[in-house]
């Protein structure tokens, strides 16, 4: 569920065009399970190639990641590496809920109740190894930088926006935030239209500034990473019970130091708080200069059409609209 914050922190809703020229470092977990929910047919089924396997994820990089850069946008796809001990609860709350999701999916074909099918058939998305690597083999060809974080890739993330590697972490989670990166973006690489029963929407892009929310909200750095831990995090799922966001605020504003906080919640605590105190404060992440690689357009179309039999006149298309990104960021940086 990731970290659960979002109605006491403060956003604002910018234009994709703002963000044209920066570098944005993306947690490539984050969107790729976004790709893999969301795209797909009718009946809930993923797109997939003629050999059954997954291509939903494949789609959302290559388009959605296109119709970016040709915004005038520079991408790092951050991803993740080993995951803390404490995220086995975590873990293994979410394999349970897959478990269950796919359950109800089967008895909705059963029942043949399409409506159900493409309401669970999200629910017990996975992410293998071979999927991971495919992505990142089809975004470097497309001249987009990828970086493994040691640990957790929203942390990695907001190192590289702190370090100046980047502007901004984009994500839908709010973990980069309480590290510390400087500008978390979300709904950046969602579909910008939404179909709603009263018809579409669109969906902006918003951005959330790390000082305004400690200024806002009245508190520190340490304060933050409390309010976190509190509601509830990757490394404590629940956080402490009967506790919400506004709870948390109002207790950390009272109480102020991380001690005095948590020893006033001591008797619900069943977990170590400075155990994730820590991974807050000193995130495991690294220091890298990051480089970006040249686009190779064989490679697109080896791993999209060759490979996952994807339309050679849609893709020779999208490559056309990526060499023209590449041509118009090499004039921004003449001029």
């Amino acid at each position: 569920m990731g970290l659960q914050i979002g109605e006491i922190v403060p956003r604002k809703e910018i234009n994709i065009e703002d963000l044209k020229g920066k570098i944005i470092a993306v947690d490539a977990f984050n969107a790729i399970y976004q790709f893999l929910s969301s795209i797909r047919q009718l009946d809930g089924t993923p797109l997939m190639d003629s050999k059954k396997r997954v291509t939903s994820h494949l789609s959302g990089l290559f388009y959605r990641n296109i119709a970016l850069l040709s915004d005038g946008l520079k991408l790092i796809y951050v991803f993740d590496g080993e995951y803390h001990v404490l995220k086995g609860k975590t873990q293994e709350n979410r394999e349970e809920a897959k478990d269950l999701a796919k359950e109800k999916f089967m008895q909705a074909v059963e029942d043949e109740d399409i409506d159900s099918m493409h309401k669970y058939s999200r629910g017990f998305t996975r992410l293998t190894e071979e999927m991971k690597e495919e992505s990142k083999e089809l975004l470097t060809s497309m001249g987009i930088a990828v970086t493994q974080a040691p640990g957790e890739g929203e942390m990695q993330a907001s190192d590289l926006v702190k370090e100046g590697e980047a502007f901004a972490v984009g994500s839908q989670d709010y973990d980069a935030l309480v590290v510390g990166g400087k500008y978390l973006i979300q709904n950046l690489t969602l579909s910008r239209k939404r179909k709603t029963p009263s018809g579409f929407v669109y969906i902006a892009p918003e951005i959330i500034e790390y000082e305004r929310v400690l200024n806002d909200l009245g508190i520190d750095a340490d304060q933050f990473i409390c309010l976190a831990i509190l509601v509830g995090t990757d490394f404590n799922p629940g956080g402490v019970k009967g506790i919400g966001p506004k709870k948390a605020l109002a207790l950390v504003r009272q109480k102020k130091f991380p001690v005095q906080i948590f020893k006033d919640v001591e008797e619900r605590l069943d977990f170590n708080w400075q155990e994730v105190f820590e991974i807050f404060k000193k995130p495991n992440v690294k220091k890298e200069k990051i480089e970006f690689p040249k686009i190779n357009e064989n490679k697109i179309k080896e791993i999209l059409v060759d490979r996952h039999e994807f339309s050679l006149e849609r893709v020779e298309n999208q490559i056309l609209k990526l060499r023209e990104s590449k041509k118009e960021g090499s004039q921004q940086k003449l001029f």
